[in-house]
């Protein structure tokens, strides 16, 4: 048996050489709203509403109402313009591409005033021969339209049956037929996040020329021979040959520190033509193999790549080459009933411990390399080994999966379907095979990406029911579920990649639904597959109420976020817990009232005569009750992941919902709230009940240490739910939330930009739990 493993290849490309040249076009470009009564400058990669805010247009998207307001935005159809000069001779290039990395979303495409064609997926890469149309001046436009409209008219032309659903719940203040559009679902408002369905140039735009060939793309996979115990590459190399002729020459293939160095010889016929080659690596080099998070070292490998080719062409590319296995592992487990759900890695077991990730703003060209960094390093500080890509977002960035890929961070990647069912006809399909097919190469090169995932809930929609299909209709939507996702998207993902694991949904029975036909009567059996745990009602201290489930990828509670971070986006007249603000930022139905059913289990509600202190109360207590929810649930999950009781058990994931919020609003995100202290603790009693608790004087002295800033924190009593808050000051502690029992405790401050320490003494506060009564 050969087990297949994986790479991941920092693709560049070619400059100004031999190979052909590159133009870029980002940067400034002209935005216009569809009746020309607005005209501005914008930035590509950039979007409509960042463009207007930057030139005062707008008003932060996230303050007050102003998802509402805005609304105007979505609603128009705007025009990209740019006027440039090819820096070279047209006339010496044989073709002449122009490549859209990223469009978001529908829009047409002119050069000099000739559609050259058009756009309509948020996810492909797009790319346009305009050899007979470019000059040595150009005019290019996208004229783009309203993803809100265009997804209306999509739905309402498909008069057969309904796709459904046809909107989201009132209660999120959203947009509707998000299905009938390829883009972030999450863009038309979620239960979490608001409604900004954006329109823009998301990603790289430029023009290409060459002779002879152009290499359009190249995938590598490492293979193991688990009979000879030795590694070999698959190198699968496509190009664009528009020579008349026949095109040979040689590729050399040099990985210096595993001493293989191999070439050669390929012959291209005219056309698009694709190469594969088989490189061995050299077996008297022992391989360093990639690791997650806590089981070792992410080696990685450099690799060149050169082609040689007739008429002088020479194309380099460099690689890096990361060497690991994955295996999904489904099979019978003695005492239990059902299969185990667990991943190896390198062949050993691996509890998957870790988060959902959500898109990290509405805005994609607000997230830098810099927050990425951020956010990934502190999941990894919290001692995560895994975060799931969730299926109603985007596929993130290349920068998200080099940094998972340095930082040892499994990823758990959806493809972008969630929460709805879906159209299968000629244009959405095609869309959505050349979407997948492209992801798939784009991606495939990562080692931290371990599965891939087909839709986010979307089997449990259908065979729960939650959207009331009568059961003569349902064979109908049970054939476009089997179509999309298994004829389809499956299809594709196991011919492009053979180095992990497929599953069709999450939550999933896993090979048991494919028994059933590849949808379970009961996605959410304990005994198969990976399931999502809700329950905002049972008292969540009791650890009886969670499941003893083979996989966890989605539980969690709400909170609010820290009043400095709601102050930035809301007026005075907002703060109260059921102001008109209060009640426009939850997204969730009856939120706000089930965060104090759970805190009144185990807190005394706030005691303040001020309202304004009332409300800080309040959020601090909803903060308090998440962390201890997540924490209880978290914990046991872990200790369920080598035992079984009454048959059930064997857990080996947990993935709580959500690390990362989009804007200030309750959500169940949780990153500088996680309780990451080494030391654990049991209450003996529920809060409300505790008797001889004194409220606490706690004191703090910063000092600066680098970078970091050490707050050495001393109390007069035992704190419980110690909150640290230095306002609007980006960054996170090293501990937050804890039980002080001990006089003195140091505690870290990571800022995330330059601060100093008279603006955190000014900023600073701590609140405890006798502070609230």
């Amino acid at each position: 048996m050969r087990l297949r493993l994986l790479l991941l290849l920092a693709l560049c490309r070619a400059g100004p050489a031999a190979s052909g040249r590159s133009l870029s076009l980002r940067g400034s470009w002209r935005i216009r709203s569809g009746n020309g009564s607005l005209e501005l400058p914008g930035r590509v990669p950039g979007c409509v509403h960042s463009a207007l805010l930057k030139r005062g247009v707008i008003q932060d998207p996230y303050y007050r109402f102003n998802d509402l307001g805005y609304r105007w935005i979505s609603l128009d159809n705007w025009t990209y313009s740019k006027k440039f000069k090819i820096p070279f001779n047209i006339s010496k290039w044989q073709k002449m591409n122009l490549i859209f990395e990223g469009v978001d979303t529908v829009a047409k495409v002119l050069l000099n005033s000739v559609p050259i064609g058009r756009t309509g997926n948020m996810f492909k890469r797009y790319s346009f021969d305009i050899t007979s149309v470019v000059r040595d001046v150009n005019s290019l436009e996208l004229r783009f339209q309203s993803p809100v409209l265009y997804a209306a008219q999509r739905s309402k032309a498909h008069t057969s049956y309904s796709v459904p659903p046809d909107c989201p719940p009132p209660v999120q203040r959203g947009q509707c037929h998000v299905n009938f559009i390829r883009k972030e679902q999450s863009s038309f408002s979620w239960d979490w996040g608001p409604s900004f369905p954006t329109q823009g140039i998301w990603k790289d735009v430029r023009i290409e020329a060459y002779n002879i060939c152009h290499l359009n793309y190249f995938m590598f996979s490492p293979v193991y021979d688990n009979h000879t115990q030795e590694w070999s590459l698959e190198i699968e190399s496509s190009f664009d040959v528009v020579s008349s002729q026949p095109v040979s020459g040689q590729v050399i293939v040099a990985i210096p520190k595993l001493q293989t160095q191999q070439t050669h010889s390929i012959e291209l016929q005219p056309g698009e033509r694709t190469v594969e080659l088989f490189v061995k690596i050299n077996k008297n080099v022992t391989v360093e193999t990639w690791w997650p998070h806590g089981h070792g070292n992410q080696t990685e490998y450099n690799m060149t790549i050169l082609f040689k080719l007739d008429g002088g062409l020479s194309i380099k590319k460099s690689a890096k080459v990361y060497f690991r296995t994955v295996e999904l592992i489904e099979e019978p487990i003695e005492g239990s009933q059902g299969l185990s759900f667990y991943f190896k890695i390198n062949g050993l077991p691996i509890f998957l411990k870790g988060s959902n990730w959500i898109p990290a703003d509405s805005f994609q060209d607000r997230v830098t390399s810099d927050l990425l960094r951020l956010l990934l390093q502190s999941a990894v500080d919290a001692n995560m080994n895994t975060l799931r890509v969730w299926g109603g977002g985007i596929y993130e960035q290349e920068e998200f999966y080099r940094l998972c890929d340095e930082l040892g961070i499994m990823v758990w990647q959806d493809f972008m379907f969630a929460c709805a069912l879906y159209p299968t006809d000629r244009d959405f399909m095609n869309s959505v095979r050349a979407e997948v097919a492209h992801q798939v190469r784009r991606l495939k090169y990562h080692p931290s990406i371990i599965v891939w995932g087909g839709n986010n809930e979307n089997e449990a929609a259908l065979m729960m029911n939650w959207y009331n299909i009568p059961p003569r209709e349902l064979h109908t939507y049970i054939k476009d579920y089997v179509v999309l996702y298994v004829k389809n998207i499956r299809k594709i993902v196991l011919a492009e990649d053979k180095t992990r694991p497929f599953i069709i949904s999450s939550p999933t029975n896993g090979a048991e639904s494919i028994k059933e036909g590849w949808l379970s009567l009961n996605p959410y059996d304990n005994n198969f597959g990976d399931v999502h745990f809700y329950d905002y009602i049972s008292d969540c201290w009791n650890w009886k109420v969670f499941p003893k489930a083979r996989f966890v990828s989605e539980y969690g509670y709400q909170s609010w976020p820290s009043f400095s971070t709601l102050e930035k986006v809301s007026s005075q007249e907002d703060w109260s817990y059921n102001s008109k603000f209060s009640l426009h930022r939850q997204h969730h139905a009856n939120g706000n009232n089930e965060m104090l059913h759970q805190i009144g289990f185990h807190f005394k509600f706030p005691e303040s005569t001020d309202p304004l202190q009332t409300f800080k109360d309040t959020i601090y207590l909803t903060q308090v009750m998440q962390a201890q929810c997540v924490k209880t649930e978290t914990e046991f999950y872990r200790r369920s992941r080598s035992e079984i009781v009454d048959g059930q058990g064997y857990t080996m994931g947990a993935l709580y919902w959500q690390l990362n919020d989009i804007w200030q609003a309750p959500s169940w995100a949780s990153l500088g709230n996680q309780l990451v202290s080494p030391a654990n603790y049991h209450f003996l009693s529920s809060l409300s009940e505790s008797v001889g608790l004194h409220k606490a004087h706690v004191t703090a002295i910063i000092s600066q240490q680098g970078d970091t800033f050490a707050f050495d924190l001393e109390t007069s009593a035992v704190a419980p739910f110690v909150w640290l808050d230095v306002g609007s000051i980006p960054g996170r502690f090293s501990d937050n939330g804890f039980l002080m029992t001990e006089k003195t405790r140091t505690v870290l401050f990571y800022p995330w930009k330059p601060t100093s320490k008279s603006e955190l003494e000014q900023c600073f506060r701590v609140t405890s739990l006798m502070d609230v009564y």
